[in-house]
Formats: C-alpha cells, sequence, structure tokens
C-alpha cells in the first residue's frame, strides 16, 4: 500500500520524536509527523500556532530554512489550529485549521486560503508553502479508531489514516508511542476466517517464527496482537507502493528493470522456501516498493497469512479471483496438497505481467473460460507486445508457467537460466538489498500500452491488498 502523501524533500530542523503520552485524558488531539524530521504536537489547549516567529507554539527553525526552498516560504505564522467546543455538550468539540501565511497552507491536497479556515477531521494531511510537501496527518483523540484495540497494543501503537482494503482485512497506518516511528498494521476481521476467538498456542508459535525471519526483500513482522474481534498484524511500512500500480504508471518495463525487480522476487521467495514456508498468494499487489525512486528495494508481504487465517479459509478467498493461483491450486480449490512450486508459477505470471504489461490469462479473453486457461497453460506471446522480448525471458516464463509442478522450474534453477546471467542488473540489485544509497538511472517506460490483447489494462486482485 501506498502511503499517499509521503513527504518530497525533507526538512532538516526537528527531531521526529515524540513524547511520551502521560495524560492521554487531557489530550485532544495529535499532529503526527510524515517525516522523521519534524515533530509531533499534542494538544491540550484550545489553540496552537505554527510558523517561524518564535512566539508559535510550535516553531520551524529558521536556520535550515535558507538551505531548503520548501521551508524558506514558511511564514511568521503559518497556520493555526484550534477547536470549539458546544455550548449544550462542552465534551463535544470541532476543530478546525486555519491558513496565516502569503505561500499557503494544503489540507489534503487543496490550499484552505489566506486568513481562510476549514474544519480539521481525523487523519487529515497537512501540507506546507507546497502540496507535496507534506508535514502532518492529524489523529482526533475522540475518534473510536482505537478504542477496540487490545490495551497492550494501545499502550504502544496509535492507529491513524487506512491505507487500503481487501478480502482479507484493511491496511492502516500507525505511529509507535514515543518514536512516532511509522508501520503499517494489517487488521483481519475474524467474522471473515476460520479464526477463533483467542489464536491458538500453535498460531503463536508461527508468530514467533514469522518475526524472526530476517531479508531485505521480505517485510518485516513487527508484533502481532490478539482480539476476540480481530488479528492486528503490525508490518514494516513501506512508502513506495505496491509493483502493480508501477506496472500500470509505466505499461510494462525494459528488460533490465524487470530483471532488477524480478532478482529481487526470487531472492524473497527462495529465502521463503528454505525456512520451509510457501507464500501461496504471490502476486502484483503483494509486493511492495520501498521509495518512488525508479529501480527501488521490493519487499514480499503477506506470506505468512494462512498462518494466521487458516489454510482452507485463506484458499477459499484466494480461489475467487485465481489470475495468479498454479493449475494445480485451481484444481483441488485449496482441498488437496500442493508443493511450494505454486509460488515459482505466480512469480510466472508476474514477469510475465512486468515484461508484457498485461496478464497471460484473464475473463477477457473468450475462447477459454479463466479456468481452462491456468489449468491447461493456455497463453501466448503475441509479436505485437513480445516482438522486442528477448527469446532468454520468454523461455524462462515458459518455464515457470509449466502446468506440471514436477515439471517447473524452481527458485535455484530460475537463478541459473540464462537470462539471469545479467552481472550489471544482478549487483544493482543487490547494492540495493544492501542498503547501499546509490543513484540509479531513471528507467524509461516503454511505448506500450498497459492493456491485455484485448485493450484491458491488467485487472487489481480483489483478494487483499499488500501494504502490509
Amino acid at each position: 500500500m501506498e502511503l499517499e502523501g509521503t513527504v518530497g524533500p525533507t526538512q532538516d530542523f526537528v527531531d521526529g520524536d515524540c513524547e511520551d503520552y502521560e495524560d492521554e485524558d487531557a489530550i485532544w488531539g495529535r499532529l503526527f509527523p510524515l517525516s522523521s524530521h519534524f515533530a509531533a504536537q499534542e494538544f491540550t489547549n484550545d489553540e496552537y500556532t505554527f510558523g517561524r516567529e518564535k512566539t508559535c507554539d510550535y516553531c520551524f527553525d529558521t536556520s535550515v530554512g535558507r538551505k531548503n526552498p520548501n521551508l524558506a516560504a514558511i511564514s511568521k505564522v503559518h497556520f493555526r489550529i484550534y477547536k470549539q467546543s458546544d455550548q449544550s455538550n462542552p465534551d463535544e468539540f470541532v476543530v478546525f485549521v486555519q491558513d496565516k501565511s502569503s505561500n499557503g497552507t494544503f489540507l489534503n491536497g487543496d490550499k484552505i486560503g489566506r486568513n481562510k479556515t476549514q474544519v480539521l477531521n481525523n487523519n487529515d494531511e497537512i501540507a506546507l508553502s507546497h502540496k507535496k510537501n507534506k508535514a502532518f496527518i492529524f489523529h482526533d483523540s475522540n475518534c473510536v479508531n482505537n478504542q477496540d484495540l487490545p490495551e497492550e497494543m494501545k499502550e504502544t501503537y496509535s492507529l491513524s489514516k487506512t491505507l487500503g482494503r481487501g478480502a482479507c482485512g484493511e491496511v492502516k497506518l500507525a505511529f509507535r508511542k514515543g518514536t512516532c516511528e511509522k508501520f503499517a498494521v494489517k487488521v483481519i476481521s475474524k467474522k471473515s476466517f476460520s479464526i477463533g476467538p483467542r489464536i491458538g498456542p500453535a498460531v503463536l508459535e508461527e508468530v514467533k517464527i514469522l518475526k524472526e525471519l530476517q531479508h531485505p526483500c521480505v517485510i518485516g513482522i513487527e508484533d502481532v496482537y490478539d482480539s476476540p474481534q480481530a488479528l492486528y498484524i503490525v508490518l514494516e511500512l513501506m512508502e513506495g507502493g505496491e509493483l502493480f500500480d508501477r506496472i500500470v504508471n509505466q505499461g510494462r518495463f525494459d528488460e533490465p528493470v524487470a530483471k532488477f525487480y524480478f532478482y529481487q522476487m526470487l531472492q524473497a521467495i527462495k529465502y521463503l522456501h528454505d525456512k520451509g514456508i510457501t507464500h501461496r498468494d504471490v502476486k502484483p499487489e503483494n509486493v511492495l516498493l520501498a521509495s518512488d525512486a525508479s529501480e527501488s528495494l521490493i519487499k514480499v508481504t503477506d506470506f505468512g497469512l494462512s498462518r494466521f487465517v487458516g489454510e482452507q479459509s485463506l484458499m477459499k478467498t484466494l480461489c475467487g479471483t485465481p489470475s495468479y493461483l498454479a493449475p494445480e491450486v485451481v484444481k483441488g480449490g485449496g482441498t488437496v496438497g500442493y508443493t511450494k512450486a505454486v509460488d515459482c508459477w505466480s512469480l510466472g505470471v508476474i514477469l510475465y505481467i512486468c515484461l508484457a504489461g498485461y496478464p497471460p490469462f484473464s475473463d477477457d479473453i473468450k475462447t477459454h473460460t479463466l479456468h481452462d486457461q491456468i489449468t491447461n497453460g493456455i497463453y501466448s506471446f503475441p509479436d505485437k507486445y513480445w516482438g522486442s522480448v528477448s527469446e532468454p525471458a520468454q523461455d524462462l516464463v515458459r518455464k515457470l508457467l509449466t502446468v506440471k509442478p514436477e515439471d517447473r522450474i524452481t527458485c535455484d534453477e530460475a537463478f541459473q537460466h540464462p537470462w539471469m546471467q545479467d552481472q550489471m542488473v544482478v549487483e544493482r540489485a543487490k547494492k540495493v538489498m544492501a542498503g547501499a544509497h546509490i543513484m540509479l538511472p531513471p528507467a524509461v517506460p516503454t511505448k506500450r500500452p498497459s492493456e491485455d490483447r484485448n485493450g484491458n489494462e491488467p485487472k487489481r486482485q480483489s483478494t487483499d491488498t499488500a501494504t502490509d
């Protein structure tokens, strides 16, 4: 899930830590920073001013403003936030934000206007001087957002805006109290899955295993909290969005870029397989990007979902939209055993989409049903879209999209395939995985439409959203 409103060029003037919450009852709202260079602000008084002037309740450091044009444009008093109580019921109040600046205060991307006022609602975002220069997200303490959380979780996190929704639940932005470190929290409703009122010791043991997994291309699970109504999985936050959206926006990738991302995906799935974990739901929505860079670190998410919601529950959900599912899964409907080879098939579907800009299997292909396309391996490489794609790339797709799982190429074998023997691309991927801050050349989008053979864009899968 992409976190909309990620701060652009950041502001190097205030430490991003939050104060520990000592008197929750007195706090009626908070501003959480959308950059580690801002500080959180708690609201206990009725009014607060923000600006460069020393008399402001929240004072921006003017010394950094000289280095950053976005900050130089911040006014002496840039905006103010205040609340007005209902006279008949003092416990009820409305929060307002007033723009006091020359260069603008933006609320959810819209300029408020000098001396104009708008209502400030829970999860609204505030930007300074430019709509892309987002600084804060507002949290209304009276919002019932966090009321149903397990007590232990409420002591540690504050949940904020919803980042995405899917069949397996919703994903929310969360801030750790005391540091304002950002996380993504997957909220899985127990009504939808075969999860007991409380998860048992076996699942808790699986949680321990998943938390211990460490790989640069596998999303980190920070913690899991249990309540009678829902399961809360706290994940590291990836702010570059989903691979699905990157493909749709670019139409398709040229081979070096596709190989750059596929190498990382292959590393992640191989790591999970070596740990005895089969993902079962590999798709572009479950591949997250660390940044908006043309070549970014990726992380695979939702790899342990079946451990939380139950195998049969998950398969019942996934089989409703089987575009990425292997033939043996589609045939058995999740009721028969299958191996980690199912993930290699899904990787083949993703690689096909990355190279062509459309999926190999689709309901829009009327000559065969989607079920028959998948179970019989009916797909093609039309010259209109594949004419410029190398034969080795097509061969790797074929070997991954092999119907019989025993004949399908494995992750280890895929690494040895001739198409993957590109040292320059592999080294770039390894540097990104190692955390090296290197400048990569921008990818040039190939001028081909993001559509299938019938002129349709690839469809987002509704089984779940990935931003975990």
